[in-house]
C-alpha cells in the first residue's frame, strides 16, 4: 500500500484551511512540515504562508516569510500590503509599497486599493485622496472599490470635502460605476454626512433597485446629521415598502441618531420598539442605549441591559464594555465601573479615559490620578481628553499643585499642546481655589484669544468668592465673543446685581433680549418606579409642584443655615 505525500498543490490548500483555525501550534507544525519537505521556496506555497500569517495579524512572521522568498510575484507584494492594511499599520504598508515600486513588479489595482484602505482605517483621510490621485497619475484606472474607499472618507476631510466628493461623483458617472450598488450607497452616505441631504435623496431616488443597504445608507445619513425626524420618516417608508423589513442596522441608525441629538428618551423608546419587533440588538445598538442610560442616569435600566448582554454573550466586546463602563461611572456607581475596567483584557484609551473621567466628575481626584498612573504603566499614552478629565477632577478637589504638575507633564512629557478646554479647566481650578489674580494672568497669557468657556470660568470664580475684580474686562469679552449662549450673560448680570450695580445688571439683561439670546431651560431627571421622568423649569407644573417647591424652600433654608450658600448673593431667575 503506497502512501501519498503532500506536494505544491496540496500544501496551499492545507495552509488556507489552517488560516481559518486560530491555533498557533498548528501553524508552526504546518510551516515546519513545509520547510522539511522542501517547499519553503515554492512561490505558491510561500504566498499562502504570507496570507495565513497576515490574516492572523502575525505581520512580523509574514514579513520574514516574504523576505525569505527567492521569487515574488505581484500577489506576494499585494498580500503583504493588504496584511499591514488589515493590521492598521499604514506606515509599514506604505514602506512595502514604495519598495515594490523600486524592486518589484508594478503595483496593480489591488495594491493601490489596499494602500488606500490602510490609510482610511487609520483615519488618515487626506492621504487617501493623495494616494488615489497618485494612482490616477500612474495610469492605473480606479476601480469601483477604490472609489468607494475615497467616498467613505470625504465627509471627514478638513478642507474641500464637498468639492472632492463631487469630483468623485463626476468620476463615477464618467467611468460608469453608477450601477454598482455599493458605490451608490457610498454617494448617499457621503452627501448625507456632509449635510447635503437633497443630493443624497436624488442619488437614492435614482437607484432603480433599492436594497436594504440603500435604505440604511439614507437613514444613517439623516441620523448622523441629527435630523431624527427625517431619519424616522425614511425608516417608516422602508417599513411600508416591499423591499425588506428594517433590520438591526436600520433600527440602530435611528436609535443612535436620537442619542447623538441628546434625545435619550426617544432613543430608549425606539429600542423598546425594536425589542417588540423581535430584532436582536448588535454591539452598536447596545453601546448606544447604554450611552442614553448614562445621560439620564437610568442606572436600573442600564443594569437590566447589562444582564441582557450577559444572556446573549455580548459582554466581551470593547465597544460595549466601554459603553457599560461609561454608564456606571456617569451614574455614580464607581465600584461597578472599576469591576468592568478590571475585566476588560485589552483596555484601550477610551476605557482608561472613561474611568478617569468618572472619578474626576464625582470628586475622587486621588483615584483619578491613580488610574492615570496605572494607564501609563500599561503602556497606554494619554491624549488631550485624559488631561481635561484630570484637570477637571483637580478643580473639583481644589488640588492646585497637582493641576499645575499635570499641565507641565502634559506639555513636556507627553508633548500635548494645551487646548482651549485645558485652559478653561485650569482657570476654573485656580479660580475655585481663590487664586483669582493667577487665573486672570493665565487668561492674559493664553496663546490664543479665550472663548466664552474660559471667560465664564473666570466670572464664576468671581461669583464664588464675592469679588468683582476684572469683571469689566470679562464683561467686554463676553459681549464680544458669546453671541448665543445665555449662561455667561446671566452670570454677569447676577454678579452686578449682587454687588448692588443694578443698572449694569439691567443693561446686560436688556442686551440678551436685543441679541435674541434665550436661556435654555435646564432639565433634570427623577426615577419614579422604573421610569425616568424628565422635568424642566419651563415645563407645565404638575399637581405635586407645590409640594416640590416647598421641599426646595426647606432645602435652601437649611443650606443658608449651614453656610453652604451666602444670603448676600442674589440669583435672578
Amino acid at each position: 500500500m503506497s502512501s501519498s505525500l503532500p506536494d505544491s498543490f496540496t500544501f496551499p490548500l492545507v495552509i488556507k484551511a489552517c488560516s481559518q483555525i486560530n491555533d498557533p501550534k498548528l501553524f508552526r507544525l504546518i510551516h515546519t512540515h513545509v520547510l522539511v519537505m522542501g517547499f519553503g521556496a515554492h512561490l505558491h506555497v510561500a504566498n499562502e504562508l504570507v496570507a495565513m500569517y497576515s490574516n492572523l495579524g502575525l505581520m512580523e512572521i509574514a514579513r520574514k516569510v516574504f523576505d525569505g522568498m527567492p521569487d515574488r510575484n505581484v500577489v506576494s507584494w499585494n498580500l503583504l500590503v493588504s496584511g499591514f492594511s488589515s493590521s492598521f499599520d499604514p506606515e509599514s504598508a506604505m514602506r512595502v509599497f514604495r519598495l515594490m515600486q523600486v524592486v518589484g513588479p508594478a503595483p496593480n489595482l489591488v495594491t493601490w486599493t489596499s494602500l488606500m484602505s490602510a490609510h482610511a482605517r487609520c483615519k488618515l483621510h487626506g492621504e487617501v485622496v493623495e494616494i488615489f490621485d497618485e494612482m490616477r497619475c500612474s495610469g492605473v484606472r480606479g476601480s469601483a472599490e477604490a472609489v468607494a474607499v475615497v467616498l467613505s472618507i470625504c465627509a471627514y476631510l478638513e478642507r474641500d470635502a464637498l468639492k472632492i466628493g463631487k469630483k468623485m461623483h463626476s468620476y463615477v458617472q464618467r467611468i460608469g460605476f453608477e450601477n454598482y450598488p455599493f458605490v451608490r450607497n457610498s454617494l448617499v452616505c457621503m452627501y448625507g454626512k456632509l449635510g447635503f441631504h437633497e443630493e443624497a435623496e436624488i442619488v437614492f431616488s435614482e437607484t432603480e433597485e433599492k436594497s436594504l443597504v440603500s435604505w440604511n445608507a439614507l437613514i444613517s445619513s439623516y441620523a448622523a446629521s441629527g435630523l431624527c425626524n427625517k431619519a424616522c420618516e425614511v425608516f417608516y417608508r422602508l417599513s411600508e415598502s416591499n423591499t425588506a423589513a428594517p433590520n438591526v442596522v436600520s433600527w440602530s441608525a435611528v436609535i443612535k441618531g436620537f442619542a447623538s441629538a441628546g434625545m435619550a428618551e426617544s432613543s430608549l423608546s425606539m429600542f423598546q420598539q425594536m425589542q417588540q419587533a423581535g430584532i436582536r440588538p448588535n454591539p452598536v445598538t447596545i453601546a448606544t442605549i447604554l450611552s442614553s442610560c448614562a445621560e439620564i442616569s437610568a442606572l436600573d435600566l442600564g443594569k437590566e441591559i447589562h444582564c441582557h448582554m450577559i444572556r446573549i454573550s455580548m459582554n466581551k466586546n470593547i465597544l460595549v464594555d466601554n459603553a457599560l463602563l461609561n454608564m456606571y461611572t456617569k451614574s455614580g456607581n464607581l465600584r461597578n465601573g472599576m469591576l468592568i475596567l478590571e475585566r476588560i483584557k485589552e483596555k484601550d484609551l477610551i476605557s482608561w479615559n472613561t474611568m478617569i473621567t468618572g472619578f474626576g466628575m464625582h470628586g475622587f481626584c486621588d483615584e483619578a490620578l491613580a488610574t492615570f498612573e496605572d494607564m501609563i504603566k500599561n503602556n497606554v499614552n494619554p491624549d488631550g481628553i485624559t488631561f481635561i478629565s484630570l484637570l477637571s477632577g483637580c478643580s473639583h478637589a481644589g488640588n492646585v499643585a497637582e493641576g499645575r504638575r499635570l499641565l507641565h507633564r502634559m506639555i513636556h512629557e507627553f508633548n500635548i499642546p494645551p487646548a482651549m478646554e485645558h485652559y478653561s479647566c485650569l482657570v476654573d481650578l485656580l479660580g475655585r481655589a481663590g487664586l483669582l489674580i493667577d487665573a486672570y494672568e493665565l487668561v492674559q497669557e493664553m496663546p490664543f484669544p479665550p472663548n466664552a468657556s474660559v471667560i465664564g470660568a473666570l466670572l464664576n470664580s468671581c461669583r464664588i468668592h464675592g469679588k468683582i475684580m476684572n469683571v469689566e474686562d470679562c464683561a467686554t469679552r463676553i459681549l464680544e465673543i458669546d453671541g448665543e449662549g445665555s449662561g455667561n450673560y446671566m452670570l454677569l448680570s447676577n454678579i452686578y446685581a449682587a454687588s448692588g450695580r443694578w443698572g449694569e445688571s439691567a443693561r446686560v439683561r436688556a442686551m440678551t433680549k436685543e441679541r435674541g439670546v434665550k436661556k435654555k431651560a435646564g432639565e433634570s431627571w427623577v426615577k419614579v418606579g422604573k421610569k425616568a421622568v424628565v422635568f424642566s423649569s419651563d415645563s407645565s407644573p404638575s399637581v405635586e409642584a407645590e409640594v416640590v417647591y416647598g421641599v426646595v424652600e426647606v432645602l435652601c433654608q437649611h443650606m443658608e443655615s449651614q453656610n453652604v450658600v451666602s444670603g448676600d448673593w442674589i440669583v435672578l431667575m
